[in-house]
C-alpha cells in the first residue's frame, strides 16, 4: 500500500532527516512528516543561523582591532539588515540541501501536523501555521493530509522556547531567539535572562554589534553545565569585552513602555535594583514538543516536558521511539542526529552502541568560545574518582600568540588509577573545533599514555591539548 511504510518519523529536524536517510540507506521504506520546515529549529532559526550571525560579529571584532595586526581600519561599521540577511540566506541555502538529500535517498516527504492515532497508525493534518518565511516554500510532489502506517514510528518533534510567568515572550519587547536572530534594528541596551549557550552566544552577538548587555542568571555561575573554573574564565573575558553578568540573580517583575522595559532584578542578599532596556532576550530553557501527538492515549511515558526513552530511542510502547530534543537532554543537534542513527540500526537488526551520553561534547560559539566532554573536575571528584588535572593556558602557545588569541586554557581530568580521560574543558579561540580530539580519544578508551605519545602539529592551537595531558602527569614542557 502507498501510505505504508516500515519507518515513519514525526519531524524533519537534524535527528529526523539524518535518521530517515540512514533508514533509507538501510533498505527500509521511509517517510519523514513536517509541519513547518526540513531541517528544524537548528537549521532555520538555531545552530546555523545564529553562527552566521556570530561570524559577522567576530569579523567585526577583528576590524574594531585592525590596529593590533598592523592594519588601518578607520570607523568601522555595519548594515543590521544586511547582517540578517546574510544569516537568512546561509539557513535557506541549507534548507533546501535537506530537501535534495531526502529526495536522492527517496525518502517520502509527508507535509502536515501528525499524530499518533492508533498502534502502528498516524493521522496527518494541514499544518495549523506556515512556513516561517516564503524563501522555505512547502517542497513539490510531497504528501499530505491522510492517515499513514508504519512498523515503526520515530517521535523527533523537537523542542521550543521555555516560557516563565512575568517572561512572556511578545514578539516586541521581550524576545526568545526566533525574534532575537531576526532584530529590525539593534537596540541600544539589551537584558539577556539566562547564561546557558542560547543567552550567552545572544549576549555576545549583540554586545560585539555595541549594545549595552546585561545578562542575568539564576545560579552562581555562568554557562551552569560547564566546568566552574572553565564557566570563570569565559566570565572574565566577557566582561572584559563589556557585558555586564549578574549571578545568583533573576527578573521577578518587567514593567513595559510603547518601545522599553523596565526590569525588577533580584540580587543575593534579598536586594533588588532596577534597569531600563530597550529590549529583553527569554533564553531560560527549552521544553520538548510533545502536545497533541497522542501521547496519552498510547500510554507513553513522559517525564519532565519529554518522552522517556532508552539508550536505543525506545519507548515504553513497542513500536514507537523518541530521539532528539523531545527525547531529553542534551538537547544538542549532534546528540539528536547520532541517537537516530542508533534508533534506526537497532530498528533494521544491527548491533549498535546505545547512546552514551557522557561522549556528547557541547559547544558555546561566544567570545571567548567554549567547548566541553565528560566530567567536569568536581563531578569527577563526586563520582569517587582519584583524579588528576592538567592544565595549560593559551598564553603558552606560538599559534595562540600569533593570533592575537592568548587568553584561554585546555583542562583535561584524568583517572588517577587507570589514566582513563574523564573529561576535557576548553575556554577560548576555536575550542569548538579542538574538542573533538577528545571526543574522539575518549570515545576510543585513549589513556594518558596513548595521549602522551601522540605527535600534535606545530604550530598549532590542538598543542595545547598534548600540553595539558603531560601537565596532568608533571612532565609539561611549555609552561
Amino acid at each position: 500500500m502507498a501510505n505504508e511504510y516500515d519507518v515513519l518519523i514525526i519531524g524533519a529536524g537534524p535527528g529526523g532527516y539524518v535518521t530517515a536517510i540512514r533508514s533509507a540507506q538501510l533498505g527500509l521504506k521511509t517517510a519523514i512528516v513536517e509541519r513547518e520546515h526540513l531541517g528544524g529549529i537548528c537549521l532555520n532559526w538555531g545552530c546555523i543561523p545564529t553562527k552566521a550571525l556570530l561570524r559577522s560579529a567576530e569579523i567585526f571584532d577583528y576590524m574594531k582591532h585592525g590596529k593590533d595586526y598592523g592594519l588601518i581600519c578607520e570607523n568601522p561599521s555595519f548594515d543590521p539588515a544586511a547582517v540578517v540577511k546574510r544569516s537568512r540566506a546561509v539557513s535557506g541555502r541549507l534548507n533546501g540541501g535537506v530537501g535534495h538529500l531526502l529526495k536522492k535517498n527517496k525518502v517520502d516527504v509527508i507535509w502536515g501536523e501528525a499524530r499518533l492515532s492508533a498502534p502502528g497508525k498516524i493521522s496527518v493534518e494541514k499544518a495549523s501555521k506556515q512556513a516561517m518565511e516564503p524563501q522555505h516554500p512547502v517542497p513539490k510532489n510531497v504528501l499530505g493530509k491522510g492517515t499513514y502506517s508504519a512498523k515503526h514510528i520515530i517521535v523527533a518533534t523537537g523542542a521550543r522556547p521555555r516560557v516563565l510567568p512575568g517572561l512572556e515572550p511578545d514578539g516586541k519587547l521581550i524576545w526568545t531567539y526566533f525574534e532575537a536572530m531576526v532584530p529590525p534594528s539593534m537596540p541600544k541596551t539589551l537584558l539577556v535572562v539566562g547564561s546557558g549557550a542560547i543567552g550567552i552566544e545572544f549576549a555576545s552577538f549583540y554586545n560585539s554589534m555595541g549594545s549595552d548587555v546585561t545578562v542575568v542568571e539564576i545560579v552562581d555561575q555562568i554557562l551552569p553545565v560547564e566546568d566552574a573554573e572553565i564557566s570563570a574564565i569565559a566570565r572574565k573575558q566577557l566582561e572584559r569585552h563589556g557585558l555586564k553578568i549578574k549571578t545568583g540573580a533573576k527578573v521577578s517583575k518587567l514593567d513595559k513602555s510603547a518601545d522599553s522595559l523596565t526590569a525588577t532584578i533580584e540580587l543575593s542578599g534579598g536586594k533588588t535594583e532596577t534597569l531600563n532596556v530597550d529590549r529583553v532576550i527569554s533564553a531560560v530553557g527549552v521544553v520538548g514538543n510533545i502536545e497533541n501527538l497522542g501521547l496519552e492515549e498510547l500510554g507513553i511515558k513522559t517525564d519532565r516536558g519529554c518522552i522517556v526513552a532508552d539508550g536505543f530511542g525506545r519507548t515504553n510502547v513497542p513500536g514507537v521511539y523518541a530521539i532528539g530534543d523531545v527525547s531529553g537532554p542534551p538537547m544538542l543537534a549532534h546528540k539528536a542526529e547520532h541517537e537516530g542513527v542508533i534508533c534506526v540500526e537497532k530498528i533494521a537488526g544491527l548491533d549498535p552502541h546505545p547512546l552514551q551520553k557522557n561522549l556528547i561534547p557541547g559547544c558555546t560559539y561566544c567570545h571567548p568560545q567554549v567547548a566541553s566532554v565528560g566530567l567536569t573536575q568536581e563531578a569527577a571528584k563526586q563520582a569517587g574518582h582519584d583524579i588528576k588535572v592538567g592544565r595549560f593556558p593559551f598564553l603558552g602557545n606560538g599559534k595562540a600568540i600569533a593570533l592575537g588569541e592568548d587568553q584561554g586554557l585546555i583542562k583535561t581530568v584524568f583517572d588517577a588509577k587507570t589514566g582513563q580521560l574523564l573529561g576535557a574543558h576548553m575556554v577560548g579561540a576555536e575550542v569548538t573545533e579542538l574538542i573533538q580530539g577528545y571526543v574522539v580519544a575518549m570515545t576510543l578508551e585513549t589513556t594518558e599514555q596513548d595521549l602522551m605519545h601522540t605527535v600534535f602539529p606545530h604550530p598549532t592551537l590542538s598543542e595545547m591539548m598534548h600540553e595539558s595531558v603531560l601537565d596532568a602527569y608533571g612532565r609539561v614542557i611549555h609552561m
